[in-house]
Formats: C-alpha cells, sequence, structure tokens
C-alpha cells in the first residue's frame, strides 16, 4: 500500500491552556475548515485573548506538517480543530466573617488538525 502526502494528517495539540472551553470554541469554530493562512488572517484580528494560543497551535501543526512530512505551509487546510474541557483549578477567595468563596478556574484542551490541500 503506498501512502499519499493528500490523505496524511498532522496534529498539534495543546494541553491546560488557561481559558474555558467554551470560550476558546468560540474562536474556534471561525477558523475549522479555512486554509492556513486565511486561518491566520482571521486570529490576527480578531479580539479574543483565546486567539494567540490557537494562532501558536496552527504555527505549530503547519511547522509538524513542514518538517515531518515536507508539505508546503500554503498548501495546508484545517480539517479539523476541537476544543475539549480540560482540569478545573479550584481557589478560594476570602471573604466577610472568616469564610471562604470557591473559584473555579477552567481549563481546555485544544487540537488542530491539518491536511494537504491537493
Amino acid at each position: 500500500m503506498k501512502s499519499n502526502k493528500s490523505d496524511l494528517e498532522v496534529r498539534a495539540l495543546a494541553k491546560h491552556i488557561r481559558m474555558s472551553a467554551h470560550k476558546a470554541r468560540r474562536v474556534v469554530n471561525q477558523i475549522r475548515g479555512r486554509s492556513y493562512e486565511q486561518a491566520l488572517m482571521i486570529l490576527e484580528f480578531m479580539p479574543y485573548r483565546a486567539c494567540y494560543p490557537i494562532l501558536q497551535l496552527i504555527s505549530s501543526a503547519a511547522a509538524n506538517a513542514n518538517h515531518n512530512l515536507n508539505i508546503n505551509r500554503a498548501n495546508l487546510i484545517i480539517t479539523e480543530a476541537k476544543v475539549d474541557k480540560g482540569a478545573v483549578l479550584k481557589r478560594f477567595q476570602p471573604r466577610a466573617q472568616g469564610r471562604g468563596y470557591p473559584i473555579h478556574k477552567p481549563t481546555c484542551h485544544i487540537t488542530i488538525t491539518v491536511k494537504n490541500k491537493n
């Protein structure tokens, strides 16, 4: 069985990113199915905090494809982009009369899969 470069997928994932999965999904939904260059432009100009780690992750996936499979970055398309819920950091905020008020700091795991366009 001969493997073809067009059917190979390259993944990059970032774990324990300190933001809620809901907020990261809002950004990831905009870039799913887009080309690599188009996704970079969209992320560059969106005003959300989630854009920077996702931008880094897309660059990492493109670098993986370029280095491991020798695929040109201009030919990449984002086939899969998903955000999963991670562990929750549990903290306490001091409140009046010696009480402790729980604070939940959510994390998420972001997975980006790119594929050759041709």
